[in-house]
């Protein structure tokens, strides 16, 4: 007998995970490792980046594999304002976030590329073209970066697999562009197949952007790259997820992780 389709789930994380049995996510939580690691690897390829200091601290937190721990790695460049690559969680008891965000400095004015992974304990996945500018109000910006993908977001929206989540968190919902993927998933190997050849996908198409791209005049870069902070620092402030932090490692720790996220304890400059 075939399973119904669930067509949306509407929980925060942490009702999700404490409404479900615990389970070891470990063999998951590799193979999400090895997908953001090859992802990353796309991304060096192209763009020269440095650690930055202030999260090599960061590298290894927490008590895993006994407890829960994670890391948080950030990296800047002369064309990278911002780039994240972290995992934080328990994934023995359940759960496990990992993260590969590249936040673009201001020459050119492509979308930043966000990518989320997680286990709660069933799989859960977001991406996302992050907009830099208001995408109803420039046509040509929606035109170039967010007409051409539609077709492959509508093909994705209709497997049955893959239900879509919605944010409890309004400001959350408000952050998602139209070509956002964010859904829930059965951890199976062809689900979690389809999840990489979309991310490659998502990368793919992001590096092309990048190489392609107009530099943006001098004279409105210095506006673009406070819009991106604000952005930024906003939706990593703001993150529901940021519970789990809490529950795992107090608030202190928390706040330092989310500053790495965002930048607020960097010591390299700015592009």
């Amino acid at each position: 007998m075939e399973s119904e389709r669930v067509e949306e789930t509407v929980q925060h994380v942490e009702e999700m995970l404490d409404a479900s049995p615990v389970i070891d996510v470990n063999d998951t939580f590799a193979q999400f490792q090895q997908l953001l690691a090859d992802l990353k690897a796309k991304i060096d390829a192209r763009f020269a980046t440095t650690r930055d200091p202030s999260t090599e601290p960061l590298e290894q937190y927490g008590t895993y594999p006994e407890g829960p721990g994670g890391r948080v790695a950030a990296y800047s460049g002369p064309e990278v304002d911002w780039m994240v690559h972290s995992w934080l969680g328990d994934p023995s008891r359940s759960f496990v976030n990992l993260h590969l965000t590249c936040w673009l400095g201001p020459q050119v004015k492509v979308p930043h590329l966000g990518i989320a992974l997680l286990c709660w304990p069933g799989g859960w996945f977001y991406t996302d073209y992050i907009p830099r500018t208001d995408i109803v109000v420039d046509g040509d910006y929606f035109d170039r970066y967010y007409a051409p993908p539609n077709e492959a977001w509508l093909e994705h929206r209709a497997d049955p697999e893959f239900a879509w989540f919605t944010s409890r968190a309004g400001f959350i919902r408000a952050s998602l562009s139209p070509n956002a993927y964010v859904y829930s998933f059965e951890r199976t190997a062809r689900n979690i197949q389809v999840v990489s050849d979309r991310l490659h996908a998502q990368v793919d198409q992001w590096l092309t952007w990048v190489d392609e791209a107009p530099e943006v005049p001098a004279g409105e870069r210095d506006a673009l790259r406070e819009r991106d902070l604000a952005t930024r620092r906003n939706i990593a402030d703001r993150d529901p997820a940021n519970v789990m932090g809490v529950r795992y490692f107090g608030e202190e720790t928390t706040q330092r992780l989310v500053r790495a996220l965002w930048g607020g304890d960097r010591e390299l400059p700015r592009p």
